[in-house]
């Protein structure tokens, strides 16, 4: 544990002594981190799974889910959808629903002997994008702006929309303790993802609603006004786990409603300490999963597996795309620009995690296999690939 603090702090402290240059040659602070998790892998591999497979691991990674949903339900600027609303939901209500059942069926095609509960657990955990490791996207002047509006919005609400539908698919998928049929699943997890809504909702208004009330009364300071933020996340994930529900759809929903209701001009400036919380947090992911890495690719790899996960980076994200832009305004090159430009990272580590810990056996292996697979291949297509093609189509 201290080898992992001391190497995740040292390769942050050197990454922000060259934070400006590096971003310039597109190596971000997570590919920095993830090769100091390859290498502190190497010496641990034989612990990894043991560690991964226990309950303060599994609770750990829902707190880091809850700040991290939390953080990009409030980063949306210009209305609940954005500036873009038409497309961004398209892409949430089209996309994204196609591109989970495009990859049940590539994955029922690739890696047979699967239940359709797991594959769709998979799918939950490969097709959100996230820009953790490609963030430079959303700032490239070479990309049209209303492909960037939409794709931050996407990238913000989609693993927000996911969880509900991942929390069904592992009570499906999970061992004999669990749910057995799609109606047991339901009933677990229909009733958890609506306490969980009315909790981050109440939540998030509350909140949102005192902390007017002190501001006007000119009872906090700025420190306070970013504590309270920082407090938010934690507090709709406990709130809603005491009650039986999920926290980390809390701290979400939580998020989207205090970025609606807390609408004053410094509301994006008092998110800055819950940003750098949430970024070491970030961190923290990619050093494990460049420790999980070593541990599933020392194992059996297998090929159906990285075929699936180049289909989960391409013809998964590509196709649905086509498909919920039509009838819109958008050039084809546009959407081919939305198709390219769709990182894996944070989201699909966390999903990844959570469903080795909930899982057992070959389910589990391949849940991971196809979680390294499609996070270091997303790193090399999107960390310079998909920029410059976009760059170069316009």
């Amino acid at each position: 544990m201290t080898q992992a603090l001391i190497a995740i702090a040292g390769v942050v402290a050197a990454w922000s002594l060259l934070a400006a240059r590096l971003e310039r040659w597109q190596i971000t602070a997570p590919v920095a981190v993830v090769l100091a998790g390859i290498a502190a892998g190497i010496g641990t591999r034989n612990t990894i799974g043991e560690t991964l497979n226990t309950r303060i691991a599994q609770h750990a990674a829902e707190i880091v889910l809850a700040v991290l949903l939390f953080v990009d339900a409030t980063e949306v600027r210009g209305g609940l959808f954005g500036p873009q609303p038409r497309a961004v939901f398209r892409m949430l209500f089209i996309a994204l629903p196609l591109g989970l059942g495009l990859s049940v069926l590539f994955g029922a095609w690739l890696l047979p002997g699967l239940s359709w509960a797991v594959l769709l657990v998979i799918a939950c955990v490969v097709v959100p994008i996230d820009f953790a490791p490609a963030a430079f996207i959303l700032r490239d002047r070479g990309i049209p702006p209303r492909v960037r509006d939409v794709l931050n919005v996407e990238g913000g609400y989609n693993d927000g929309i996911v969880s509900p539908i991942f929390i069904f698919a592992l009570a499906l998928a999970g061992d004999a303790s669990r749910a057995t049929t799609p109606m047991d699943a339901l009933g677990d997890a229909v009733p958890s993802a609506v306490k969980a809504i009315l909790v981050g909702s109440a939540v998030g208004w509350v909140l949102a609603a005192a902390t007017d009330a002190a501001e006007q009364r000119d009872l906090m300071n700025h420190q306070s006004k970013r504590m309270a933020l920082v407090a938010a996340p934690i507090l709709s994930y406990a709130l809603a786990v005491a009650a039986g529900g999920n926290g980390f759809v809390a701290a979400f929903v939580s998020g989207l409603a205090l970025n609606y209701f807390r609408r004053t001009a410094g509301f994006h400036r008092e998110l800055e300490l819950i940003d750098d919380i949430g970024f070491l947090l970030t961190m923290a992911m990619w050093f494990v999963f460049g420790s999980v890495a070593v541990y599933a690719l020392t194992g059996e790899n297998n090929l159906r597996a990285v075929l699936f996960a180049l289909a989960a980076l391409t013809v998964v994200r590509i196709l649905p795309t086509y498909l919920a832009m039509l009838g819109s305004d958008w050039s084809w090159r546009d959407r081919l620009r939305l198709g390219l430009l769709g990182p894996r990272g944070t989201t699909s580590i966390v999903f990844g995690l959570l469903a080795f810990n909930g899982l057992t056996g070959e389910p589990a292996e391949f849940v991971l296999l196809t979680l390294v697979f499609t996070v270091l291949g997303s790193v090399l297509l999107h960390g310079a690939g998909a920029p410059l093609a976009a760059r170069r189509r316009g």
